[in-house]
Formats: C-alpha cells, structure tokens, sequence
C-alpha cells in the first residue's frame, strides 16, 4: 500500500473575479486536481459567493461536474430552469447541460465542486441531463444513474463521537471534505488533523482510518472507481 495521501484546506483561498463572465467575487480553492491520482478526476475544488453573487451560467462539452452545497442558500439554473438549493443539496449536471448558480440568501453561499472527464457513447447525440437531490435527505447516491463517469458513490457521512471509518482505496480513490465536528485521519505514519474546510483524497493503494472527535465528524464522502487499465500491476 502507499503511504501517500493529499490533504488540503479552505484557508486562505483565491480570490477569483468575474467567473463565467459575471461581475463580482468568487473565493476558491482548489483541493485536488488529476496529477497524482489515477482515476478520471479533473479537479475538486471549494467555492463561495457572497449574498448576491453569481457564479455564471455556462456549458460543459466535455466533463460533468458535481456541486455539493455546504453552507448558505441559492438557486441553481439548469437549462434556463431555476430551482432552489439549500446546504445538504447535491447537483449532478452532466455533459451538455448548462447551469449556473446565484446566492439568493444573506450569507455566504459555499459548496464543493467535483467535475471529471464525461464518457459519451459512440454515435449518440449528446443528452442534457441533470438532478438535484438532498443527501442529508436520502443518504448515499450512485452517481452513475445520471453521470456516465467514474464517480459511483457520494454521501454525507457521519461518525459519532469516537466512531471510527476504514477506508481502502483498492480499485479506488476517495476524496473526503469535512463539513463539521473535528476528529483526526492516520494514514500510515501520517496523523492528520480533521476539522471543517479540510479535505483528505487517498490516491490509488493508500488507506486511511478516520475517527470522530468528542463532537463527531460530518463530511463528504466521494468515490470514484480507478479503471483496470490505469492500476499499475504493483504499487510500491
């Protein structure tokens, strides 16, 4: 197993103007991105606008993204369709759908973005397609209901207080963002420490152990499946 795992946070992200031509301030960081891993990701990143703010409509020709709402209140427009997302809602939007988003509260309006390479079928036209749904809601979602890349589980999970979370990146990788509570990540000699706005992601051959704090620990959970033709036939 490898001893590698990416941690990275929300402190002190970027301040990025005019995102998909709108006026105005989007706060972003990015939290991992495809060097280093081997599944199909393109990137996951952390987002903010502030009441008001928009992130731009706009079209994806080639990767579908996923947007998981952490905190405020807004609307996301799909397809010209406006509907109402709130912290907890998750947006699948695949290849050919276009979407944008608006904070339609008075705080801060942040979610989390994973967006990866759309595997479109041969001689088939592109179908718009997107959902929104509710994790705290109806739990764990399979992704490939409606996305036909390598994302096949995502969840809101939760430990209690001193609750303890095995996972095995095998055939897999895992990027996990806190949303809440505290509690701390080992991964091989590494202890890392896990409160909200931390974001850990095991490439392929890693694993870690997550246990809840005296709080317990929420957080996002993401998996994506690692083709047999990417795995190395040993990892060192």
């Amino acid at each position: 197993m490898r001893d590698t795992v990416i941690v990275a946070d929300t402190r002190g992200p970027a301040d990025v103007h005019g995102v998909h031509g709108t006026q105005g301030l989007t706060r972003w960081a990015c939290l991992a991105r495809r060097p280093g891993l081997l599944g199909g990701w393109e990137a996951v990143e952390w987002a903010s606008i502030p009441p008001g703010g928009v992130s731009g409509e706009h079209l994806h020709t080639r990767t579908e993204e996923v947007y998981v709402l952490l905190a405020g209140r807004g609307e996301i427009t799909l397809d010209g369709r406006p509907y109402p997302v709130e912290a907890g809602d998750v947006v699948l939007t695949g290849l050919g759908t276009t979407h944008g988003l608006r904070n339609a509260g008075t705080e801060a309006l942040d979610w989390l973005v994973i967006e990866m390479p759309a595997v479109p079928l041969p001689r088939t036209p592109i179908l718009r397609h997107a959902v929104v749904t509710n994790l705290r809601r109806v739990g764990p979602i399979d992704p490939g209901v409606v996305l036909t890349g390598p994302l096949r589980h995502l969840e809101l999970a939760r430990l209690r207080p001193g609750e303890r979370a095995e996972l095995a990146a095998d055939a897999t990788e895992h990027t996990v963002f806190v949303t809440a509570g505290s509690g701390r990540a080992a991964a091989a000699d590494v202890r890392v420490p896990l409160e909200p706005g931390r974001s850990l992601t095991l490439p392929l051959g890693s694993s870690a152990a997550l246990t809840a704090g005296n709080d317990g620990l929420e957080y996002v959970h993401a998996v994506l499946t690692v083709p047999p033709s990417e795995r190395p036939g040993e990892l060192r």
